[in-house]
């Protein structure tokens, strides 16, 4: 029903609403109002009357303006703060208001502010708070907060820098007024010991008592409460030995092998907050949408149902909770998946902390300002993850798809059964690339790489001492024709070490126990390689991992980067220092101009043809609408059995689909009741969801040879992973063109007798300076040769000299200096000194005589010079220049 005036949206909405949230009875101004807890209408102020004044414990404690339902509410709030301008007798005065809280609304759209403090900001509400919020609001010692937090230094002994200061700009940001943000930090540096020692502080300090703390998978929250148990908030103390910790019920198998027994949260903590409770609660985010709006209709969302049965709605205040913590909170790769974070979120009345290693566009919409970024390349460069080599696995068959000839033999599995038979094509086929793993497969082709990829592990277990643990991404793994079943087999018959050593780990049925698989792989020698689909690529701690395979196409960038961050993580126990990428679907590619930000909203998924044709019948964009329903009524016409033809005749003549959608823009114009009626009818609609589907077939092309390669990428400072021929022009042009502003390289070229330790280390900075990020280990690897030293590196790009390496050019600099010389034996002592700096260094002044290196020999510049005559001077810069030459 439509309100349209003032009066109308009062009785039939707004009056529901307060009573809703505690404000009964709504009664008319009858002086003197003696009421203890009411919304007194047309209450008189000096500046005109309230539409409500709120009154609890005996007093005005909130003013309401009410507007139609045509008007926004927000700015609204002005005329609501010249109300509280004017209110008399009340025991309240905050810069010439005098009342502490206004609010503003059109019956659907409630605006809040708290005139207590200058410069208040205002914010949207999903309800009234209740008079025990009011109340406790007012309780609340504010000032001594914020002086804690002000005043009280981040120094936990478990945090690196970085998480210190993460926690500074989110209490800064607390500090000034902001109730949303996000936090950007990659995957793998500590997010949950960060958000762990700022929720401490916040409850420590008394801005928050009251946590939720939301993640979107019960693993999720069994890892979050055992971080709670061991973290140690203060010196012999635990956080749950402070603070209570609630959660769900969690299976045991949830757990890994902790012997702590989590509590469960009592319902009324949720029902009836209280300010002498101080708590965490960790839930995941389908848990509390049950909690608050119900079970839906359709569970597609829930992970995992199970788990969610004993939930029940419970009439939740918006004042529940003082702070969300919203955890990987960048998930959401459809927007229904992002519409259950944003409802739970908006119904709450709390400071909002997003979590996330990948901001998205909806997040950063959401949350509006990213108070603090480490990214990736940053925890890199500080030692924090690791980096990786990336590994280009081109496939003919990936690229390009097959082609069958007439004769040909396939198999064709069915997709509902798995029966599996072959035939002899009759015509010539095309397979295209674009549909492998989803409508065809080539078995050639996934043997061929996964051979490749073999050959990097065997020569990693060769140069390491043990196996590399192995993450393959599958495409799939749907019943009958399973990608992740086929690279199982194949890589269980290439490498020879039983079923133990390769496993799969998805969320199929036929995983047993998924969750102790994956603890086994991450704490057990075997499994050694493991192949999921989408289970592992976020959440989940997996720090011996050396190798990711990417075997599934991936779009989306947020999918992506968490996918690489299940390797980013440093391992001490394997001495890990870097890990490989090997990109079998053109991923890295793909994203090699994408920032670290993504801007790609999330997909939106398909309204339901009883919606659409809703929206017609109501002439809601209709020629739009239109558009869509003969589309979707071609896809089904495309699908349908010969059964579900006949079925769909009772409304379509003939069962023609395909006709019926042609001509329904006509019908609807010229037939509009009757095409309607066809369309409306709930019979139709269900069969149109689902009908009788014709059967279908899995192509198994065994003929379709494939033809694989691979190779390294470079990765560049900016992020980017480029061909070795590519780095090296970047190079070559760079040295070449850049004499006369890198003084170093100058030297090298033209000016041999300027080259010292300076020089040297100019040189170094300007090349990893730039945004290629040339540095003597990936020049030496795109050379493929793995000893060039930094000198030979920059001739051979300026002038085309052979690459030599250190200690061939350190040698043949001293033959040439020592030729015809006679040298003492306390020389030549002194000259192998120097030899070996050299090969390390490729430059020597008269500080390095302080090294260890030196002293040790006994040697220091007074000595090592009184030995050379007094001329150790020139002989360094003679060796110096034939170094350089």
């Amino acid at each position: 029903m439509i309100y349209s005036n003032e009066r109308q949206t009062r009785k039939h909405l707004i009056d529901q609403a307060l009573c809703a949230s505690g404000w009964a009875p709504v009664i008319p101004f009858q002086n003197p109002v003696q009421v203890n807890c009411a919304a007194v209408e047309e209450y008189p102020t000096t500046n005109g009357p309230s539409d409500y004044v709120l009154f609890s414990s005996g007093r005005p404690i909130a003013i309401v303006e009410a507007k139609k339902l045509a008007v926004g509410p927000q700015n609204v709030l002005q005329q609501a703060q010249r109300y509280a301008q004017g209110i008399q007798n009340t025991p309240f005065s905050y810069n010439g208001f005098h009342i502490p809280f206004i609010y503003s609304t059109n019956g659907k759209v409630i605006w809040f502010q708290d005139l207590r403090r200058p410069n208040s900001r205002s914010r949207r509400l999903a309800a009234f708070h209740t008079p025990a919020a009011l109340e406790e609001m007012l309780t609340r010692e504010v000032s001594s907060a914020e002086s804690f937090l002000r005043d009280m230094p981040v120094d936990h002994p478990w945090l690196r820098p970085y998480q210190r200061d993460a926690i500074i700009a989110i209490e800064q940001a607390i500090l000034a007024g902001k109730r949303a943000m996000l936090v950007a930090m990659a995957t793998g540096t500590g997010k949950t010991l960060t958000t762990i020692d700022l929720i401490y502080r916040l409850m420590k300090s008394g801005t928050a008592r009251r946590i939720l703390f939301l993640v979107d998978r019960r693993a999720l929250a069994a890892q979050a409460v055992t971080a709670f148990a061991n973290f140690e908030a203060e010196p012999g103390l635990k956080f749950d030995r402070i603070y209570e910790v609630y959660s769900q019920r969690f299976r045991p198998e949830d757990l890994e092998d902790e012997k702590f027994d989590p509590k469960v949260l009592p319902s009324s903590y949720l029902t009836n907050p209280d300010l002498s409770h101080a708590f965490v609660y960790v839930s995941t985010i389908q848990r509390m949408r049950i909690n608050l709006f119900g079970a839906p209709d359709d569970t597609p969302w829930v992970e995992d149902v199970e788990a969610e049965l004993d939930a029940t709605r419970l009439d939740i205040p918006i004042h529940a909770f003082d702070l969300i913590i919203a955890d990987e909170c960048h998930r959401g790769y459809t927007t229904s998946e992002e519409s259950k974070w944003r409802e739970v979120l908006d119904h709450f009345d709390g400071i909002k902390v997003g979590l996330t290693a990948t901001p998205a566009a909806h997040t950063t919409a959401y949350f509006k300002d990213i108070v603090y970024r480490y990214e990736y390349e940053r925890a890199v460069r500080e030692g924090y993850l690791v980096d990786y080599d990336p590994i280009v696995v081109r496939s003919e068959v990936s690229l390009n798809g097959a082609f069958l000839r007439p004769g040909e033999e396939v198999g064709l599995q069915d997709s509902a059964t798995g029966q599996l038979h072959f035939e002899f094509l009759e015509d010539q086929r095309e397979l295209p690339a674009p549909e492998i793993d989803q409508q065809w497969a080539a078995p050639d082709r996934d043997r061929r790489i996964v051979q490749e990829v073999a050959k990097y592990l065997l020569e990693q277990e060769t140069e390491l001492h043990h196996f590399p643990k192995t993450l393959f991404f599958a495409h799939n793994d749907l019943p009958h024709v399973s990608h992740a079943d086929r690279l199982v087999n194949l890589l269980r018959d290439e490498f020879g070490r039983g079923d133990a050593f390769v496993k799969k780990i998805t969320g199929n049925p036929n995983v047993d126990r998924p969750l102790q698989r994956i603890r086994e792989f991450r704490n057990r020698p075997e499994p050694g390689i493991v192949v999921t689909v989408d289970m592992l690529s976020t959440g989940v701690d997996i720090p011996a991992l050396e190798n990711i395979v990417l075997l599934r196409p991936v779009k989306s960038r947020i999918l992506f980067e968490q996918i690489m961050g299940r390797g980013t993580r440093l391992c001490p126990e394997i001495n890990k220092t870097k890990f490989t990428v090997f990109d079998c679907v053109g991923a890295l590619d793909y994203f090699a101009k994408a920032t670290a930000f993504t801007a790609e909203p999330p997909t939106k998924p398909s309204r339901t043809l009883a919606q659409v044709i809703e929206d017609i019948y109501g002439n809601r964009d209709r020629e739009y609408n239109t558009r869509i329903l003969v589309k979707r009524l071609q896809r089904i016409a495309k699908s349908v059995s010969a059964d579900g033809r006949k079925e769909c005749a009772q409304w379509i003549p003939n069962g023609d689909i395909s006709a019926f959608a042609a001509g329904l823009p006509a019908d609807l114009e010229s037939r509009w009741a009757e095409t309607t009626a066809t369309l409306r009818n709930p019979e139709f609609q269900y069969w149109l969801e689902h009908y009788p589907r014709a059967k279908s077939y899995f192509i198994i092309a065994e003929s379709v040879t494939d033809q694989v390669e691979s190779g390294y990428l470079i990765r560049t400072r900016d992020g980017k992973a480029v061909r070795p021929e590519d780095y090296l022009r970047a190079f070559e042009t760079f040295v070449r063109e850049n004499p006369e502003h890198v003084e170093a390289i100058a030297i090298l070229l033209d000016r041999p007798d300027g080259w010292n330790t300076r020089a040297l280390g100019e040189l170094r900075q300007k090349l990893e300076g730039r945004p290629e990020g040339f540095t003597e280990q990936k020049l030496r690897q795109a050379y493929n040769f793995a000893l060039a030293d930094i000198i030979s590196l920059v001739k051979h790009a300026g002038e085309g000299d052979p690459l030599v390496s250190a200690e061939e050019r350190v040698d043949r600099a001293l033959e040439r200096i020592t030729a015809n010389k006679v040298l003492t034996m306390e020389q030549e002592k002194w000259l192998n000194l120097i030899r070996a700096h050299l090969i390390e260094n490729l430059a020597i002044d008269r500080e390095d005589f302080n090294l260890l290196t030196f002293t040790r020999a006994g040697a220091n510049w007074a000595r090592v010079n009184r030995d050379f005559g007094g001329r150790l001077e020139d002989w360094l810069a003679e060796i110096n220049r034939a170094i350089a030459e």
